[in-house]
């Protein structure tokens, strides 16, 4: 990083991009006073290279993820942006233009999304480089949307598609495996490993909607499962209705066996609506209008025990895995 100082690095590249709330990044700490009416929602993700993404992938890129993916969950919560705290862990030897590349497409999506930076840290590591940001964001009070509100009878939904991201993490890994796929199809599963969208256009719908919600980050089986367990209750999903885009279509015609990885591997940062069925189609409708559909996948039931996966025959689908985990 040559002969750049803490100092000088978080005014040439970071003030620049802060908000009014963060003081310049001249102080501890950022001052914040949330909109009257509205509750904090806070949330953390941290990515690291060699886990979340690799480390020759642009740094532009990696700020976007690490900012998407913690906007994920603020849509999933029903909560506006408000602000971010960045902590950043960069190897020995990294060049001041990888910093600078960072900063721009952190600050360019800030900007797109109305989230300006409040403050952080700068560390060295002797190991990979990690991102680690916390993310703050408001609701109107009590209207927060929980994880742990599905009730038995909720009609449960997912925005977007599903498995694009994990699939594309396998063309990253292995891209001759994909030659007969076609290469608009591989480049789109690769953007949307590299690049989530987060779906904060459903944040008012599912403020004025949804029972519960969820982002998908770790894959569709796994993150159903924990939001039903967390609300007490199962379900049955139809695996054979989760939205598949042409891309992953196309992908799993080449391997079927790929349709488990796109249902488990994670990365979607869709997310997983539980609403009652008196509210499904008001819901779906300001879906539509917001521009991100939702579409149904299952119903909650009674119990306590897992949820039954439905396949494309109607036979129950069981998995070794049903979600990335980190241990």
């Amino acid at each position: 990083m040559g002969a750049i100082s803490e100092d000088d690095l978080i005014a040439r590249f970071f003030a620049p991009i802060a908000g009014p709330g963060a003081l310049g990044l001249k102080d501890d700490a950022a001052c914040l006073t949330p909109p009257p009416g509205c509750d904090l929602i806070l949330t953390k993700d941290a990515l690291v290279a060699g886990v979340h993404f690799f480390a020759a992938d642009p740094p532009d890129g990696i700020a976007r993820k690490a900012l998407r993916v913690n906007l994920s969950d603020l849509a999933a919560k029903g909560a506006d942006p408000l602000g971010f705290l960045l902590a950043l862990a960069l190897p020995v030897g990294v060049e001041t233009g990888w910093i600078e590349a960072f900063a721009r497409g952190l600050g360019e999506d800030a900007a797109r999304w109305g989230i300006p930076l409040l403050g952080g840290d700068t560390v060295k590591t002797p190991g990979p480089a990690m991102v680690s940001l916390t993310a703050l964001g408001t609701a109107p009070t009590g209207h927060m949307v929980p994880r742990t509100g599905v009730r038995a009878g909720d009609l449960i939904f997912v925005s977007g598609t599903i498995g694009d991201s994990a699939l594309g993490l396998q063309v990253r890994l292995a891209p001759e495996r994909f030659a007969a796929v076609a290469s608009g199809f591989r480049i789109l599963l690769l953007s949307r490993y590299l690049t989530p969208e987060p779906r904060l256009a459903l944040a008012p719908v599912l403020r004025a909607h949804a029972s519960a919600g969820m982002d998908i980050s770790d894959g569709l089986v796994g993150d159903v499962t924990k939001m039903l367990k967390a609300s007490g209750v199962s379900a049955i999903i139809r695996l054979c209705d989760a939205p598949l885009s042409d891309a992953a279509k196309a992908a799993i015609a080449m391997e079927p066996a790929l349709f488990e990885t796109a249902m488990t591997g994670g990365d979607d940062y869709e997310l997983l609506v539980a609403a009652s069925p008196q509210k499904a189609k008001v819901l779906q409708e300001d879906a539509r209008a917001a521009g991100v559909p939702l579409k149904l996948i299952g119903e909650a039931v009674a119990g306590a025990g897992p949820p039954r996966f439905i396949g494309a025959d109607g036979a129950d689908m069981t998995f070794a895995r049903g979600s990335f985990s980190h241990f």
